[in-house]
C-alpha cells in the first residue's frame, strides 16, 4: 500500500496537472473512452470474474483518476484501433502499442512506458531452436503488429513459408497447439506471461527490435499533454515500476522506461 508521503506528494504534483488540464481545453468531466485489445495479457484481459485487468488497466484507471475522469473501455480488435482513435471513437488506445516513426504520422503518443522486444514461440514438441530453422515453415502473426510487420519485412531472409494472421494471441495460441502454425512470433512479454506453468509451448527466441509501448491518442487531441504529465508523475512516484512488478514479479531496470520521465515522445 502507498504510504501517507506518497498521497501527500500525488496531491501536491496533481494540481498542475488540473490546471495544465484546464487551460488545455480538456473538460474533466467527461469520461475518457479506452480502446483495448482485451486478450491482450498481461496488458489487458478478462479475469475470472470477468472484470477488465492488466498492466495498462491499472495505468489508464489511474490515469483517469489523477484527471477526475471515470474510464470507460471497450474492446476493440487491434487493427481496428487506429481507426478508432483516428475518428474519435475512443479518446485513448492500449494494447502493448509500439510507437513508431509511421505510427507518429498519423497519430499522437504519451512517452513510453515499457521497452520491448518480439519472440518466438513454439510447440514444446518443435525441435527448432532459433528463427533459423523456421524455413518452410508457417508462422502466426496478430494483424498489423510490429510483429507481423518484423515478420512480412525478414520473411524471405529466414525462408517462412506463409504468414498468418490472428486477431489476437488467444487464436493464435490454438493453431500453434494443434500445429496449423509452427511458430508465433509477437510481442516478449506476453508470450511470457502466457506461456507460465504450460509445458506444451516455449519462447525459443528473443527478437531485439527497440521497441517501446505507449498510449496512442488522435493526431491532435488535446489530452496528450495532460494525459503525458499524469505519466510523468506517476513514474516518478514509482507507481509505474509497481505496476512492473505487480504483473511480471520483476523489479523494472533502472534504465528503462518504466522508470525513467522521457522528455519527447
Amino acid at each position: 500500500m502507498r504510504g501517507i508521503s506518497n498521497r501527500l506528494f500525488a496531491t501536491h504534483c496533481i494540481l498542475p496537472i488540473l490546471a495544465l488540464a484546464l487551460t488545455s481545453g480538456v473538460t474533466l468531466a467527461e469520461d475518457l473512452n479506452v480502446g483495448a485489445n482485451i486478450g491482450n495479457v498481461p496488458w489487458e484481459f478478462q479475469n475470472a470474474q470477468g472484470e477488465f485487468v492488466g498492466f495498462e488497466i491499472d495505468l489508464v484507471n489511474e490515469v483517469g483518476a489523477r484527471l477526475g475522469k471515470r474510464v470507460e473501455i471497450v474492446n476493440i480488435p487491434f487493427n481496428g484501433l487506429f481507426s478508432a482513435v483516428q475518428s474519435g471513437r475512443i479518446d485513448i488506445a492500449l494494447s502493448s502499442i509500439t510507437i513508431t516513426e509511421k505510427r507518429l504520422n498519423s497519430v499522437a503518443f504519451v512517452q513510453p512506458y515499457y521497452d520491448s522486444a518480439q519472440s518466438l514461440t513454439v510447440s514444446a514438441r518443435s525441435t527448432a531452436t532459433r528463427l533459423e530453422d523456421m524455413r518452410g515453415k508457417v508462422i502466426g502473426v496478430d494483424t498489423g503488429s510490429t510483429g507481423d510487420m518484423w515478420t512480412t519485412a525478414n520473411q524471405a531472409k529466414y525462408g517462412f513459408a506463409e504468414i498468418r494472421r490472428f486477431e489476437g494471441l488467444a487464436p493464435a495460441m490454438l493453431d500453434l497447439q494443434s500445429g496449423r502454425v509452427d511458430g508465433y512470433i509477437a510481442d516478449i512479454p506476453a508470450l511470457e506471461y502466457f506461456i507460465k506453468g504450460k509445458s506444451h509451448l516455449k519462447v525459443i527466441e528473443r527478437i531485439e527490435t527497440g521497441e517501446r509501448y505507449s498510449m496512442m491518442f488522435a493526431k491532435n487531441s488535446s489530452l496528450v499533454e495532460v494525459v503525458n504529465e499524469v505519466i510523468s508523475t506517476l513514474k516518478r512516484e514509482g507507481f509505474v515500476a509497481e505496476l512492473h512488478e505487480k504483473w511480471f514479479g520483476t523489479k523494472a531496470a533502472a534504465d528503462s522506461s518504466t522508470v525513467l520521465v522521457i522528455d519527447g515522445k
